[in-house]
């Protein structure tokens, strides 16, 4: 097919059933971006010679050097089948996990995907996480299985072994999506039972039957599944140029041989065989040792064809078969040194991959007027949201969307008919004034597509989604140089974009139910009140994405990919474009990978630092998953998902977004500080009861614990601090909590936000409306800590939490266990049915939360932040008088700055009101007490130390955080893979072998401390066989304490006086102190000598 010209297009964007939306996507180095050269190559924009060689859509310098993708690009291509024209808008995503947040972007852009599968490899953990996200967007996934020639070239393997192992792949695949498809029908089975539970208790009097059956017999899972013989899988070798459905097969053999292609369909691809007596198609060919169909009629032929052009290079075997094949192959093919130039000649003539495939999404890919009403209703959902809780308008939207077609009365018919009528004669008018564009647009056509969209006039919705802003050079013929533009990457859902258009841009954070304050039938060319996370702007410029081109268009309609000009200023991540204030911001994306790994930046010139600023501002704008931060000392922190992404980052920063040297810090590696009980073993696995102590060296123990004056610490552990000025007393005990209860409050960190902000409008006699399904999953929040919190000391502790920190969500609970201290609960959103009696709060109960906020925000052992701590407030005594109270207010109850936190703002707003709550108060009460003058900051400053000398009277650990690695090897490479590993500290965890290959899926844990280079020295160790895959997984208690000195005879005897054996958590304690400045208890100098020199031997 020749080049398409953009008359073409532009006609073929308003068919909206002509459009096929899809993204390619497959773990790292599985042939993505070869595969779409091949599709690429099919309109003519490249030679077919140079697809897979090319690489056309990895157009930055970076993607080419390392043979990955590293940022989603997009491009629309035209493809005729069956005497229909389609456009085809192709989006190339990266397969490196660093890069999973283009995956995401690419996935909410699309209506299906096409999933690649290395034939050899199989199912890989990347090719798990993407079928996860197609499934978690509701889009509909078509299957390639790539690289069948290695396991001609490579593997050797015979045609038979060949169809075990592609029906093993096949199988995997359908196992991944079975599995996701069976959690979600127990999930609903679920819901339902709470439902039929609770009416159950209601109508109790009746006879209970329970159901036992899942539910998973009912639901039908049929157009799940993967199966050549439905159309959805095609066999490929992207490289090589060939690729084919088994249809293709059917109907050559049906002529050939007389039996329908219908029943050839059915029968090419299982366990049956041809009888060549009987003439007829059996089954039971593995029973009966017979070839299967798809063998013989298929693979034998490809396998014979790689048999005589790379394998023995038969000249005369060629040409039969290209002229059997009636195939025109020119002399200088035939005559090529390389056989793989003969090959992808003979091959991408006879079964060219890209119509296979082409074909493929044209027939099983839905068209974006096929969109399902559920998945316009989850986009509409932010949060925890329901639908059906956004306002009246809000939900009149979803009757915009193309594909929710509403059964049409007669009246309506009519009405509709004299509404185009109107529309057509005022465009008509207006075209003969010749107006400016805006009042021409002010008819507001609607979508052909969708019957409902002209219910509506004037609503055109578009959801522009900037995580992929993407700096594209854009060479306007008046310029001379080349500027940097953002062009925002971005799907029309409803409606018409134009150029010129004036828009609402709506951020993630917009609330549309303040949409209906604003005054009734408003538009955006109106004077409007600000309103938070809403901007007006108009459309600067549209374009076509044609990979590394860019071509202008004038209006784009509903279901088209599109980039967006001239949004920089609006925009910082993603936002939703409408030209309704009352459209919701559409869900947020959901990432795989979790910014982890920071670096401190800052310019080899101090006088371009403005430079950098604007450069860190332009790349936190145009990378998803990238983070900038300043830090309290005023460090440039860059936050990205692992190393292959940081070098992406910095690179874009030096050569693109700050065009400056810059210097860049050792990695900044986070760690957390917890207790836990005391261990029953020393060092040597001795018992420590029976251990006679060294009297000498348990000296140095206590040296280290030493405690100012003025704290008490008791045997249990209870730290008693009074204010310097004697006004109050405060007894805290620190006590470890269980690792479940840490992770479900690292899960639940929205749901307890959500409390917090409740709790600061009661306080202040307001009401904050929650959605019932926040108050369910605060309920089951509720119920999963009681059950984890088990035992008599923890007996009452859920009802008794006093705040969550740091930052009053983190992973570490405040109890208020004061005698006769009942304060309101922060359960109380679940509590505000039930009439109970209003429980006071003690003057100071700020300064107390705000001291154990300090607390947990840095530790006493490397200023980190606390992670699984509990802090039991035991007692509280305050002797205050009026006049003490009453000294010059100074407002001391705040959080430490972070600017470099999302809720900076939303923090900032709750002190601002909580410290008017409590001035009120002290008014209301008479001025008897200033909760905010001086003896306010002694307290916090009093409730912090408690809190730091509570958590250094147990044993303290440092916590790590860590990846998960995975990675796929060859057994030769094993024991140097395992080398590499150990000497890292990662600890091996699973390791299997792949069916019908001989490599090996290692998965272990590895530190990020020591993450660094691992990638390239495992490449290097293992001669590039082996590559791993790191995801940030979860924190982990390092085992070593970085305080311990021996104290048993056997330790003493085993370790020597010293202990000069490598201390793990002191080594890493020692760094982060180093980092920060803090003082470093290390000796440089031991053993000095006095050095005699022979001038002075005297």
């Amino acid at each position: 097919m020749g080049h398409t010209s953009l008359e073409k297009i532009i006609a073929l964007q308003k068919k909206t059933s002509c459009i096929r939306n899809l993204c390619i996507l497959a773990h790292v180095d599985h042939g993505k971006t070869t595969l779409a050269d091949s599709l690429v190559a099919s309109n003519g924009i490249i030679s077919s010679r140079l697809a897979g060689k090319l690489r056309y859509l990895d157009s930055r310098e970076d993607e080419q050097i390392r043979g990955i993708t590293m940022k989603s690009s997009a491009i629309s291509l035209h493809y005729t089948t069956g005497g229909n024209e389609y456009l085809i808008n192709l989006i190339d995503s990266p397969g490196h996990v660093d890069f999973s947040s283009e995956v995401s972007t690419a996935v909410r852009l699309c209506d299906g995907a096409i999933i690649v599968v290395d034939a050899v490899e199989g199912v890989c953990p990347q090719t798990q996480v993407v079928l996860r996200q197609a499934w978690l967007e509701n889009i509909r996934p078509v299957l390639v299985i790539n690289k069948i020639d290695r396991l001609i070239v490579e593997l050797k393997l015979t045609s038979q072994e060949a169809f075990t192992h592609l029906q093993k792949i096949l199988e995997q695949v359908n196992a991944v999506t079975g599995s996701l498809f069976t959690s979600k029908v127990l999930e609903e089975r679920a819901e339902k039972d709470a439902e039929a539970q609770s009416s159950c208790t209601e109508n109790s009097s009746a006879d209970q039957v329970y159901d036992w059956s899942a539910g998973l017999e009912e639901t039908d899972d049929s157009d799940l599944y993967f199966s050549p013989d439905r159309g959805n899988v095609v066999f490929a070798s992207a490289i090589d140029g060939w690729g084919f459905r088994i249809h293709q097969f059917a109907e050559m053999y049906s002529q050939k041989m007389g039996i329908r292609s219908s029943v050839l369909l059915k029968t090419l691809w299982g366990d049956f065989y041809l009888n060549a007596k009987a003439q007829k198609i059996m089954k039971g060919a593995q029973s009966k040792g017979k070839k299967p169909l798809f063998v013989q009629l298929v693979l034998d032929n490809i396998w014979s064809m790689y048999d005589a052009v790379v394998t023995r290079r038969d000249k005369e075997k060629v040409e039969k078969m290209v002229t059997s094949l009636g195939l025109k192959v020119m002399s200088r093919d035939l005559r090529h040194s390389d056989p793989k130039v003969l090959l992808s000649a003979i091959c991408s003539q006879w079964l060219p991959v890209s119509q296979a495939v082409l074909s493929m999404v044209c027939e099983k890919l839905p068209c974006p007027a096929e969109i399902s009403a559920e998945r316009v209703e989850k986009l509409m959902s932010v949060g925890a949201r329901r639908f059906d809780s956004l306002p009246e308008k809000t939900q009149e939207l979803k009757k915009e969307s193309p594909a929710v077609q509403l059964p049409l009365t007669q009246e309506e018919i009519s009405q509709r008919r004299e509404l185009a009528r109107q529309r057509h004669a005022e465009r008509q008018a207006a075209n003969q004034s010749a107006e400016s564009p805006r009042s021409a647009d002010a008819g507001g056509t609607s979508t052909p597509a969708g019957p409902a969209g002209s219910a509506v006039t004037g609503k055109n919705l578009t959801y522009a989604l900037c995580a992929q802003t993407e700096a594209l050079s854009v060479k306007a013929a008046v310029e001379e140089e080349s500027k940097e533009h953002f062009v925002a990457f971005a799907r029309v859902y409803s409606g018409i974009i134009r150029k010129g258009q004036k828009v609402f841009v709506l951020g993630p954070k917009y609330n549309p139910s303040l949409a209906l304050r604003l005054p009734e039938g408003c538009s955006v060319a109106d004077v409007l009140p600000s309103i938070p996370h809403m901007a007006c702007c108009t459309v600067d410029r549209l374009y076509l994405l044609m990979g590394r081109e860019l071509e202008d268009l004038d209006e784009v309609p509903s279901g088209n990919v599109l980039g967006i000009g001239g949004m920089e200023e609006f925009i910082l991540k993603s936002a939703t474009i409408s030209t309704s204030p009352a459209c919701p911001p559409f869900t947020p994306l959901s990432f795989e990978a979790t910014p982890i790994v920071r670096v401190a930046v800052e310019p080899k010139h101090p006088s371009e630092m403005p430079k950098l600023v604007r450069g860190m501002r332009l790349l936190n704008q145009a990378d998803p998953c990238a983070e900038v931060l300043i830090q309290e000392t005023g460090e440039h922190v860059l936050v990205t998902a692992g190393e292959v992404h940081l070098q992406r980052c910095l690179d874009d920063l030096r050569e693109r977004f700050a065009k400056i040297e810059i210097s860049v810090s050792e990695p900044i590696i986070p760690f957390r500080e917890t207790v836990i009980r005391p261990p029953k073993m020393d060092m040597v696995n001795e018992d420590l009861g029976k251990q006679q102590k060294v009297a000498v060296i348990h000296q140095v123990k206590e040296e280290q614990m030493k405690i100012p004056e003025g704290v008490q610490v008791d045997s249990t552990g209870l730290v008693t601090l009074t204010t310097s000025n004697k006004m109050a007393t405060v007894g805290v005990r620190a006590i470890p909590l269980p690792e479940e209860v840490t992770r479900l409050l690292e899960d639940n960190v929205e749901l307890i936000r959500t409390m917090e902000q409740f709790s600061l409008f009661a306080w202040e006699d307001k009401t904050l409306d929650i959605n019932q399904k926040i108050l369910e999953n605060i309920q089951d929040f509720k119920v999963k800590l009681e059950s984890n919190l088990q035992g008599h000391k923890w007996r009452g502790a859920v009802e008794h939490i006093w705040a969550f920190g740091p930052r009053r969500f983190g992973p570490n609970i405040l109890l208020n266990n004061i005698e006769g201290y009942r304060r309101p609960s922060v359960w109380q959103c679940l509590e505000r049915e039930k009439e109970t009696e209003r429980a006071e709060i003690r003057d100071f109960d700020n300064s107390i939360v705000s001291g154990f906020q300090l607390a947990t925000l840095s530790g006493p052992m490397c200023e980190e932040p606390l992670m699984g701590v509990c802090f039991s407030v035991e007692t509280w005594d305050m002797k205050i008088s009026v006049p003490q109270a009453q000294q010059d207010s100074v407002d001391e109850d705040s959080q430490p700055s972070e600017p470099n936190n999302d809720d900076q703002s939303e923090r900032s707003d709750m002190h601002e009101t909580s410290s008017n709550r409590s001035r009120s108060r002290a008014e209301a009460a008479g001025g008897s007490v200033d909760c905010y003058g001086p003896f306010s900051g002694q307290l916090i400053a009093a409730m912090k130390d408690t809190c730091r000398y509570a958590f250094q009277a147990k044993p303290q650990r440092l916590m790590a955080a860590m990846y998960t690695c995975e990675i796929m090897a060859t057994a030769e490479v094993l024991g140097r893979m395992y080398a590499v590993l150990s000497k890292r500290e990662g600890r091996v965890l699973q390791e299997e072998m792949k069916e019908g290959t001989d490599m090996f899926i290692i998965k272990a844990v590895l530190p990020v401390a020591e993450s660094f280079g691992f990638a390239d020295e495992i490449r290097k160790r293992t001669s590039g066989l082996a590559s791993p895959q790191l995801v940030f997984s979860h924190w982990e208690v390092i085992g070593s304490d970085p305080f311990w000195v021996p104290t048993t005879e056997e330790e003493y005897l085993h370790f020597g006086e010293k202990a000069d054996s490598a201390n793990q958590a002191l080594k890493y304690r020692n760094a982060v102190r180093r980092r920060k400045g803090l003082y470093v208890e290390e000796k440089l100098v031991e053993h000095a000598e006095k050095q005699r020199t022979l001038s002075k031997n005297k």
